[in-house]
């Protein structure tokens, strides 16, 4: 199928936009898992928006109206799929290194994607303090997140909130009033009518019992976060396995046994909040789980984050091939790993240039 979603600006013509939503609707008919993130679909006839790897029967093409955002899905009036749940979709725009106006948009939706951002200010303040930072005025980036998306800045955090919130109502028991503070929102008057507004749902609506997944004990709340196949979960796992760090983390590999476990330290706001994770893949769908022990539900949104980064999870799959496959063409699926914080990366990096990866790990360890 060609790969029509390297970018979110509106397509130069008619022709070109019929093009591309018919690969779309090829993609959706196929619940092709490559695709998950990179569009939704927003259905006439229901009202709700799905990723493309939705399980419910495929709507008519006549039905479906397709956006690269789900910012721009809730914005022309579409609500989130309780099924196959948003939130859960890779993340990640592809860059251009051409368009510095698309670079610009692109910047700012990963500062806006960041959690700890979310509850930052709130109104008008959110575009102004992004503007200062990116070093442009505050018209000015409405202006190119109009022209590029076509929706504001405040629509795109507004949606990132929600549908984070949506994620801790449903896979976690926290209260509703933790849950509003971790997305992001200043009161749960304010959280209320948001979610009311958007969603026509009360918050406690999507109260749920889930099962927990396989590998994961009996009465877990697990989070499900998605990822794009190939995935190489082995190679992965190998190489986080011969650098883990006794006392801090514990790593299983093996058939139907890809399980990361480690304690966690993670300040936000003030509070300092300890706990520990665990992490694997689920056999048979393109997703990973992840366990957080109770103490770190209050900061889950942030967790999440950092695990999607550590173990690459909205990495696209065919940009990695096309670069890969002329001179190795046994690497597909690989991703890059990464480290559950900055402070954590630098001083493995440093340790690192250590002659071997044992030696490296043992100083890691007296450390």
């Amino acid at each position: 199928m060609p790969d029509v979603f390297h970018s979110p600006a509106p397509p130069a013509s008619t022709a070109s936009a019929a093009d591309d939503d018919e690969a779309r609707y090829l993609a959706l008919r196929a619940r092709d898992a490559r695709f998950d993130g990179r569009f939704f679909t927003g259905v006439t006839s229901t009202g709700i928006y799905c990723r493309p790897v939705c399980a419910v029967r495929t709507p008519r093409r006549e039905n479906c109206r397709f956006f690269t955002l789900a910012a721009q899905a809730e914005s022309a009036g579409f609500r989130p799929c309780l099924r196959c749940r948003p939130e859960l979709a890779p993340q990640a725009l592809a860059w251009s290194v051409q368009d510095a106006s698309g670079i610009l948009v692109r910047q700012a939706l990963r500062m806006l994607d960041a959690p700890q951002s979310w509850g930052a200010c709130e109104g008008g303040a959110v575009v102004a303090q992004l503007a200062a930072r990116l070093g442009v005025s505050d018209r000015h980036l409405r202006r190119i997140f109009e022209a590029a998306l076509g929706i504001s800045p405040l629509q795109y955090l507004q949606t990132r909130r929600l549908l984070a919130a949506k994620q801790l109502l449903t896979d976690t028991d926290l209260p509703v009033t933790q849950v509003a503070l971790a997305s992001g929102f200043a009161s749960v008057r304010r959280f209320n009518a948001a979610f009311n507004t958007h969603y026509g749902l009360n918050p406690t609506q999507l109260r749920r019992q889930g099962a927990a997944p396989d590998g994961v004990q009996a009465g877990a709340r697990a989070v499900r976060l998605g990822l794009r196949p190939p995935y190489d979960t082995a190679a992965l796992m190998g190489f986080l396995a011969a650098r883990q760090i006794h006392g801090m983390e514990s790593i299983r590999t093996g058939p139907g046994a890809q399980v990361l476990r480690r304690t966690v330290r993670l300040a936000s706001a003030g509070t300092v909040f300890t706990g520990w994770l665990e992490a694997g893949f689920d056999d048979g769908r393109p997703q990973l789980w992840l366990r957080i022990s109770d103490g770190l539900q209050p900061v889950l949104p942030q967790l999440i984050a950092r695990v999607r980064a550590l173990f690459d999870l909205d990495a696209d799959p065919q940009a990695i091939n096309a670069v890969l496959h002329p001179s190795f063409p046994e690497g597909d699926g690989l991703r890059v790993p990464g480290a559950f914080d900055g402070f954590e990366l630098a001083v493995r990096a440093v340790l690192g240039q250590q002659i071997t990866v044992a030696a490296a790990r043992t100083l890691a360890q007296r450390l």
